[in-house]
């Protein structure tokens, strides 16, 4: 999915358990440079081709998903997202609960991102960023949300479908991903006439057992509604395994696509987002 969406951007993918000795692997193959010395040299015309840098191919940042467990990594920048619908769980530690480390690890991070800030009321979002301030004053917090924009229909990514599509439609959402209740609400917002779900573990991978407990569901919906209902699966699930999603041919499956936006509070905004990662990594 991320290949697709930064293709022909300067982005390379790296895949692999341990983050950091995948992100080695990248740097000794394709080399390093630091995009600030570029920057102050490009300022300061000491070399007017320094912008080349970003056609050499090599790497000038690396981003790790699931990085701040990894303690002994030395990093520049520490960004932690926070579920807005489920911020701390239980509050307890795994593997009593979904958190990884107690929440006073919020005193390492730079920066905290709030996400699906649109879906919870605005008490909660302030109760959030009143508990992340007690522990870190300083923390410069945002708040994001997921945007939809368009559908694609399996077996044909190449097709960009108007949200309009579920309109009026009936809708099964399918979905193996950590926050199901904001695809769901997501498109509820969409107007269709109805909007049932089916909900397997993150990360799953569909098996024929699952593609069979699909078609039973969308069978038993055919028979309560009318129109035939529509299968809406998140972008995620379908780069899992494009092809298992073919086997409902007999219905008409969609691919739900949307984009992160951050959300102006609070004079945060997409721009103060970025200039403020570009004085973090200036001053380390």
């Amino acid at each position: 999915m991320l290949e697709r969406h930064l293709l022909e951007r300067p982005a390379k993918i790296g895949v692999g358990a341990n983050r950091a000795a995948t992100a080695a692997s990248f740097i000794e193959k394709y080399g390093y440079v630091d995009p600030r010395d570029c920057a102050s040299s490009q300022k300061n015309c000491i070399n007017p081709k320094v912008g080349s840098h970003l056609k050499s191919g090599k790497i000038g940042a690396v981003i790790l998903d699931d990085g701040m467990q990894h303690w002994s990594l030395r990093r520049d920048l520490e960004i932690v997202m926070v579920n807005g619908l489920m911020p701390w769980g239980n509050r307890k530690l795994l593997p009593l609960g979904p958190l990884r480390e107690p929440l006073m690890a919020l005193k390492r991070a730079d920066i905290a991102v709030v996400h699906h800030a649109d879906l919870i009321s605005e008490q909660n979002l302030k109760d959030i960023e009143l508990e992340m301030r007690d522990i870190k004053k300083s923390l410069s917090i945002f708040f994001t949300r997921m945007v939809p924009s368009y559908l694609f229909e399996v077996g044909n990514i190449n097709s960009k479908i108007p949200l309009t599509a579920v309109c009026n439609a009936n809708v099964l959402c399918v979905s193996a991903i950590g926050s199901a209740n904001a695809f769901v609400q997501s498109l509820q917002k969409l107007g269709p006439c109805s909007v049932n779900r089916l909900d397997f573990n993150d990360h799953h991978s569909f098996q024929a057992r699952d593609i069979e407990m699909i078609k039973k569901k969308l069978e038993e919906l055919e028979g309560k509604f009318n129109p035939k209902p529509i299968v809406v699966v998140t972008e995620k699930d379908y780069d899992r395994d494009p092809e298992i999603l073919m086997h409902l041919e007999a219905y008409k499956v969609l691919v739900l696509c949307s984009k992160l936006q951050i959300i102006p509070c609070r004079g945060c905004t997409e721009d103060s987002f970025k200039l403020l990662l570009k004085e973090l990594v200036d001053v380390k």
